[in-house]
Formats: C-alpha cells, sequence, structure tokens
C-alpha cells in the first residue's frame, strides 16, 4: 500500500487524527450531511410537482432501488481500482444530486434523478465504508464506529440547516448551499484518503456476486439490525402517539431519544472495540438493543418507551460499524465485495422493512411489533461469533 498508519502505543493514541483517517470521516460526514439535507426538502418536491403522497412514496422506493442497484457494482469496482478511486467519483457526483432534484421540472424527469440521486449516495457509502476498512487495517485499531458517529453528525447537521435555510432564502440556495458545503469537503478529503491497493486475487475476474456463504451470513446480521432502527425512525413517533397517547412533542423524542444515544455510543465504539474485542461489543450491544426494543414495546406509558428507544440506540450504535467491518475483513475475498454485501442487505432492510411493517401493524398494533423485532436481534447474537473477522491480530 501506498501509506502506512501504524499505531503501537498507548502515547501514540492520543495525538491527532492521521490524515487518512481524517479523510474518510469527512465524507462520512458528507453523506450524512446530504442525506440529512434531503429530509426537510421532501415537502417542498411534493408541492412543486404536485404529486400525492403515493406517488412520492414510489418516488423515494426509487431512491432506494438505485442504492440497493449500484453498491453491489462498487463493490465490484472497488475490488480492481480501490476503495480510493471510487470514493472520490461517488464522492463528486454525490455533491449536485441535491440541485439536480431540485432543478427536475416534472415527474418524468424526477423518477430519474432520484435513481441517480440514491444510486450514488448508496454507491458512495460502500466506497467510503471500504474505504474506512482499509484505514482500519492500516492502523490496526477500529475506526469504523466513530466514522458512522460523523455520519449521524452530518445528518443532523444537514436536517438542522435545511429546515432554516429552506424558510428563509427558498428551495435553490438551499440546494447551492449543499453542494458547496460538500464540494469543500470532498476538496479538504481529496489528497489525504487512504490509498488501498487494489485486490490482485480479483482484478482480472469478471464482476459478479461471492459464492462464499459467509459474507451473505454477515450480510443477514446488517439486515436484521438495520430492520429495528428504520422502524424507530419510520414508526416510533406515530406509535408514541397513536398507542401511548403522547403529545405531538412528546412523540418526536422517540427518534430524538435513538438517535442522540447512538451517535454519542458511536463516537465512543471504537474505544469499547479496541478494549473488549468485536465479538464482545457486539453481544453486550445486542443485548441492549434487545432490551431497550422490547421494553418500548412492552412500555406503560411514552417514558418508558422513549427510555427503551434511547437504551436500543447505546445498543444498536455500534452492531453496524463491526458488521461492516466484518465484511470488509473476510479471510479471501475483496474487502469492496464484503462491504457491499453488508450495506446491500443491511440498507435493503432499512428502506423496504418499514413498508412491510407497516402492513403488519395495521393488523396486530405496532407494540406488537416493537416486542416482536428483538427477535432479529437474537438471531444476530447466535451468529456474532462472525464478527471475530473484524479484530485485528496482534502486530509484530
Amino acid at each position: 500500500m501506498d501509506q502506512t498508519l501504524k499505531t503501537t502505543s498507548p502515547a501514540r493514541r492520543t495525538m491527532p487524527m492521521p490524515p487518512p483517517r481524517l479523510a474518510v470521516s469527512l465524507l462520512f460526514l458528507m453523506n450524512g450531511f446530504i442525506v440529512g439535507s434531503w429530509a426537510p426538502k421532501i415537502p417542498e418536491l411534493k408541492e412543486r410537482l404536485a404529486i400525492s403522497e403515493f406517488t412520492l412514496g414510489l418516488l423515494i422506493l426509487v431512491f432506494g432501488v438505485g442504492s440497493l442497484i449500484l453498491m453491489p457494482v462498487t463493490g465490484a469496482f472497488i475490488s480492481r481500482y480501490g476503495s480510493r478511486s471510487l470514493v472520490r467519483i461517488t464522492s463528486v457526483i454525490a455533491c449536485p444530486m441535491l440541485l439536480m432534484m431540485t432543478l427536475v421540472p416534472n415527474l418524468g424527469l424526477a423518477c430519474i434523478a432520484m435513481f441517480f440521486f440514491g444510486g450514488f449516495v448508496g454507491a458512495m457509502d460502500v466506497a467510503m465504508n471500504s474505504n474506512s476498512v482499509a484505514v482500519e487495517k492500516s492502523m490496526r485499531r477500529a475506526i469504523m464506529s466513530s466514522c458512522h458517529g460523523f455520519w449521524s453528525l452530518g445528518g443532523v447537521l444537514g436536517a438542522a440547516t435545511g429546515g432554516v435555510l429552506l424558510a428563509h432564502f427558498g428551495a435553490l440556495v438551499h440546494a447551492v448551499f449543499v453542494t458547496i458545503a460538500c464540494a469543500a469537503m470532498v476538496a479538504l478529503a481529496w489528497n489525504k484518503l487512504f490509498a488501498d491497493a487494489p485486490h490482485s486475487d480479483v482484478t482480472h475476474e469478471k464482476l459478479r456476486l461471492p459464492l462464499n456463504p459467509l459474507p451473505w451470513i454477515i450480510g443477514m446480521m446488517a439486515l436484521f439490525s438495520m430492520i429495528p432502527e428504520g422502524l424507530v425512525l419510520d414508526w416510533g413517533a406515530l406509535y408514541l402517539r397513536n398507542e401511548l397517547g403522547a403529545s405531538v412533542a412528546v412523540s418526536s423524542f422517540a427518534f430524538a431519544a435513538f438517535s442522540a444515544t447512538m451517535a454519542i455510543m458511536r463516537f465512543a465504539g471504537d474505544l469499547v472495540r479496541d478494549r473488549f474485542g468485536a465479538v464482545r461489543t457486539l453481544r453486550v450491544s445486542a443485548v441492549f438493543a434487545l432490551i431497550g426494543l422490547t421494553l418500548a414495546g412492552l412500555a406503560p406509558n411514552a417514558g418508558f418507551a422513549v427510555a427503551g428507544f434511547a437504551l436500543a440506540g447505546l445498543g444498536i450504535a455500534n452492531i453496524v460499524p463491526i458488521i461492516f467491518s466484518a465484511g470488509g475483513n473476510i479471510p479471501g475475498l475483496a474487502p469492496g465485495i464484503g462491504v457491499s454485501v453488508a450495506t446491500f442487505m443491511g440498507y435493503s432492510g432499512l428502506l423496504f422493512a418499514p413498508s412491510t411493517i407497516g402492513f403488519v401493524a395495521e393488523h396486530t398494533g405496532l407494540a406488537v411489533v416493537f416486542s416482536a423485532v428483538p427477535v432479529l436481534l437474537l438471531i444476530v447474537l447466535v451468529l456474532s461469533h462472525h464478527a471475530r473477522h473484524a479484530d485485528f491480530s496482534p502486530q509484530e
């Protein structure tokens, strides 16, 4: 590799963040900022195109389809060319995507734009996770959780600034601001990104999905870990409002409590994983998430449910980063392929499971759903020994 980032002593750990780690963290921040900035623009898009909620739902589905199609393709190209090349390309293309969505004049072009918006945001997700895995290997220590913490921080910043800018300056100014801010982050990260080598074993192979079952097992762990995240995001507030009698203000605490504890724990997660190991950290995290969601589902009132969501956020925070690291470190498999399988399966749960959950909840109620979903985390707990691939062997 072109760069090495060894950190062998405790003193070294207190030094400033190495440039490649700072660069990939900055791109996680940028990706989260785009997604967070998109959320407050959705009502504006609906009004501008004069479309129904159903049509808007289909547009959002196209976003997910674009992500899931380009994710595995990106993983295959990473195995050939390395993650730095792909993260540069995808981040540059992702920068103006929000501006493109602001300028589309009709539904037909909006569908095409939404496909590429979701596609390149998802492709960048695979590339930056793969680059993070490469930096982890070089540093011989965990960084994935804090990278995802930067993504969460970017989402909060994007949503917070988006509402203010849209209200005071309009959609176009907001989109231009986001584009310039994202371009600045890419420019700052450009020359500092870690230069990982292509995977020599697969450089000349055809682009195809792996036959090894292990990446698919790890991908299933990602799927079962991200379904609960999508459940809280899309249905938590409604559950507090409709089934526990919470006010509009209190119902917003469902995802707020969940996302706050998740972000805090993600910034602490790398130290925890380095100290206790990936398997033990994942197991304890899964138990916290399982107890938290069960508490939320069985809660007699909104206060107990919010506490359950906060506990679940603490647990879920580090499960997915560990799983992504494990996917990128499967022996004999190109890191980009393993990461792309994990992200593909994980985000498919985040994007598509909530709609299925809505159908089930209509017949059973959301309390039953929140009480039943922890079973998925039990499966993650059973499969947790596969997280050993996220650990690093002692240095010589």
